[in-house]
């Protein structure tokens, strides 16, 4: 779950050719196709991945991303190729340097990815879910042993990483996701980059969990982990549809059904998740967008903004953020 939000909260999809398996949606009864499309059609901006917002000369050009590679990303680069060189900035999550700095970070003190000390995961888990999440680890090329010192959130995000994704971001070729390709647009084109969020966000953003958070955020997860090449497909499928907003509410779904906890619990954890991941960030980078458009406003330019896809809909997503602020919105053909 963590690594769908992140993957369309900061991402791109893996081609459907690297990642092979069945669309989980598809595959579901009819009653619960009808429920995940129910429950997304209630999402303001639930659909689209290309948006323009107005104010007054003000103008920003928004783009849903994902972050790892896929063909599909080189028609969407082309088309905003020319948007992107007449802007004067781009916006993403993170630019270059934030990224350098939280590299840096992480070499220089390890304890915010593993526990130096303090009891290990397999003494925080069930001997049930520790075995689970030990195996699909050691899948995507985790052994135990530096599994279980892992701390709870990073552990869940490589278990929801499916193991072709993985594969995919370890070869040297790869292209990377569609936030990367449109900074090296900006890049080629002389267009300002501007971080939309602090470097250290990524690493932060758990902080505030319980202990018994975070191992719900485990157990959480691990239904996903045994068919991640189709949770890959899955949402390959729902970027392309312009849907992003029904993985979600299939992720919720598939929980209720295989991850142990209560409904009760399930929908507890998807609106922390919800909060933490997206709603709080987004309510965060409506000053730098809002600026950045003004002050190009001012030189008779406007702004790109190249986000995550989840970060779009709902009544917290950035596109009715904007709305309440008087911002007129409307959806671009892509």
């Amino acid at each position: 779950m963590i690594a769908f939000v992140l993957a369309l909260s900061a991402a791109a999809l893996p081609a459907a050719a690297q990642c092979v398996g069945q669309n989980l949606i598809a595959a579901l009864p009819e009653a619960q196709r009808a429920e995940i499309a129910q429950r997304s059609a209630a999402m303001p901006y639930h659909r689209g991945l290309y948006w323009r917002a107005r104010k007054g000369a003000a103008q920003i050009t928004m783009i849903g991303t994902f972050h790892f590679d896929d063909p599909g990303h080189d028609a969407i680069v082309a088309a905003l190729t020319p948007v992107i060189a007449e802007a004067e900035t781009l916006l993403v999550e993170m630019g270059p340097e934030e990224e350098a700095r939280m590299k840096a970070r992480m070499e220089a003190d390890p304890g915010l990815l593993v526990s130096l000390d303090g009891p290990t995961l397999p003494e925080r888990l069930s001997q049930e879910d520790w075995q689970a999440l030990s195996e699909a680890l050691e899948a995507r090329g985790v052994p135990a042993v530096m599994a279980s010192r892992m701390r709870p959130w990073y552990a869940a995000t490589i278990l929801s990483l499916a193991p072709c994704m993985m594969r995919q971001m370890a070869e040297p070729d790869a292209e990377g996701g569609l936030d990367r390709q449109l900074m090296d647009v900006a890049q080629r084109e002389n267009v300002a980059l501007r971080a939309l969020e602090p470097w250290d966000t990524v690493l932060t953003i758990f902080g505030g969990l319980t202990p018994q958070e975070e191992i719900d955020l485990i157990r959480y997860s691990l239904p996903s982990a045994a068919h991640a090449d189709d949770y890959a497909v899955t949402m390959a499928d729902a970027y392309a549809d312009q849907d992003v907003w029904s993985v979600w509410e299939f992720v919720r779904l598939d929980a209720y059904r295989n991850s142990g906890l209560t409904r009760a619990e399930v929908d507890a954890m998807t609106a922390e998740a919800q909060d933490v991941l997206m709603d709080r960030r987004n309510r965060n980078w409506i000053a730098p967008l809002t600026d950045a458009a003004q002050d190009a406003a001012a030189d008779g330019r406007a702004v790109v903004a190249a986000f995550g896809a989840l970060h779009l809909p709902g009544e917290n997503g950035v596109l009715r953020l904007l709305e309440r602020e008087g911002w007129a919105i409307e959806r671009l053909p892509l």
